[in-house]
């Protein structure tokens, strides 16, 4: 981390366009005379306290007015960034909030870079890593249980986790790090059995948030939702039935859906992210067979697979179809068969077609007119009800976080098998300490620029 590119003067605009009123954010150790230059108040803001506001006005360099803001104050280290720091509350006027930023531009202050006032934040010490890509989150969540998430997360929840697990294994090395110092005596100075069941504990705790990586990242992105079948089975008509409006194009022609289609949708509170899929069938079409290829992909990778049948198919045509798709589904996915068009074929028969199917949960609907999808929807979003209250939790919800547990995991099998089996001391430690390196990477006390340029750059201007 270069320190002295944070010695500059940054701004930006801290709200979307349209409202009626914008914010300014500026931030750096020249923030307050980079303001006064352009305000006039009852007094400079040089010689403001923090946490305090400031009505006024801001003039051109002409001296002509261009308009009346009211302008916040914080003092370092007690801003956002840590820095001394100035928010101008504006009109929310297109003109008028590019005139102040590039008065502020003439002034002395840089545009801020997508990330960069959290990242002063992070450099600053105002927060660490995992806490600054939670703010990220926070912005982008869509649910309340993405918003729990990322607020716990924001405020240290997850953090404070890691932080006991490093300390227990701190603990643990410190131990490892004194035998080495008397390798030549050959002394231990902690016992075997005690060790191992430190490891074992953290191991434990670790594979744990391992695991909750499922339903975190379900709970932030959407719960994924395959949408399959045969071709003309009416998958494309079941998604724009579910979101309401006409996302996916619907014909007679089979083959129609080349590619996946991805949208999202607010179920309960869960959001759902519902993937449209190419009809499934031998192809000899090469664009087609890769779009069946993805589909099977996407089958695959789903947690809740909708296989729409088609009840104007022959029953062995179907049962075929629902056999097929079945044997792709693996026993931690969720399964539902969906018995479309309904309103197309008789009673007697959606019965023989259910007596089929008896160890799955099955859906009677036609998609094209709305029959049984109030019952599907409440169905979907009953099952996941789980992940409202698993928001409580902790939960791993960034792929980054998810690699580092892994790592550190893998490491601490290795401190494991090291006890054991009475490795060297120097070897066990040396797995001891890439446990806490990976454990340390998540909350960035060891980072890289490559890694926090990949993390900021995905931040809105303005945060």
């Amino acid at each position: 981390m270069q320190q002295e590119r944070f010695d500059n003067t940054i701004c930006a605009p801290a709200t979307a366009r349209g409202g009626a009123i914008a914010v300014i954010r500026v931030s750096g150790r020249d923030a307050l005379a980079c303001v006064d230059r352009i305000f006039r108040g009852k007094k400079p803001l040089a010689d403001a306290q923090g946490y305090s506001l400031h009505f006024g006005s801001l003039h051109e360099a002409d001296g002509a007015l261009l308009d009346e803001v009211l302008v916040s104050v914080f003092r370092a280290p007690h801003s956002y960034t840590g820095e001394n720091a100035v928010e101008i509350a504006c009109h929310g006027s297109d003109y008028i909030v590019s005139r102040v930023l590039a008065m502020l531009l003439q002034n002395g202050a840089k545009m801020a870079a997508p990330g960069e006032f959290t990242q002063r934040a992070f450099v600053n010490g105002k927060m660490d890593l995992s806490q600054a890509e939670a703010v990220a989150d926070l912005i982008a969540a869509q649910t309340a249980a993405a918003h729990r998430i990322a607020l716990k997360q924001l405020k240290g929840g997850f953090s404070d986790e890691l932080a006991g697990m490093r300390a227990e294994l701190l603990h643990l090395a410190s131990l490892m790090e004194l035998e080495l110092d008397f390798s030549e005596e050959e002394v231990e100075f902690a016992d075997r059995t005690q060790l191992r069941e430190l490891v074992e504990k953290v191991l434990a705790h670790c594979q744990k948030l391992i695991e909750s990586f499922r339903l975190g990242n379900a709970i932030k992105n959407g719960v994924p939702v395959a949408i399959v079948g045969n071709t003309n089975s009416g998958k494309s008509t079941l998604l724009n039935a579910l979101l309401g409006e006409n996302r996916a194009i619907v014909s007679d022609i089979a083959g129609t859906t080349r590619d996946t289609i991805e949208e999202t949708c607010n179920l309960g509170g869960v959001l759902f992210r519902f993937i449209d899929t190419a009809g499934l069938r031998e192809s000899d079409d090469t664009i087609e067979r890769i779009g069946i290829e993805r589909a099977y992909e996407k089958l695959s990778a789903a947690q809740l697979v909708l296989a729409v049948l088609d009840l104007t198919a022959p029953l062995p045509a179907l049962l075929a179809s629902a056999r097929d798709i079945a044997a792709r589904v693996s026993p931690e996915q969720q399964l539902i068969f969906l018995l479309n068009k309904a309103d197309a074929v008789s009673e007697e028969y959606i019965q023989l077609v259910q007596a089929s199917l008896p160890d799955y949960t099955a859906f009677v609907i036609a998609a094209k007119s709305g029959l049984g999808l109030d019952a599907l929807q409440e169905a979907i979003a009953s099952t996941w009800q789980q992940l409202d209250t698993a928001a409580e939790t902790t939960l791993v919800t960034n792929t980054r976080h998810l690699e580092a547990l892994q790592n550190a995991a893998a490491a601490l099998r290795r401190v494991q098998t090291g006890l054991q089996c009475s490795v060297p001391t120097d070897l066990v430690a040396q797995d001891l300490r890439e446990a806490l390196y990976h454990l340390a990477s998540i909350v960035g006390e060891v980072s890289t620029d490559e890694i926090l340029g990949n993390i900021f750059r995905n931040f809105c201007i303005g945060k």
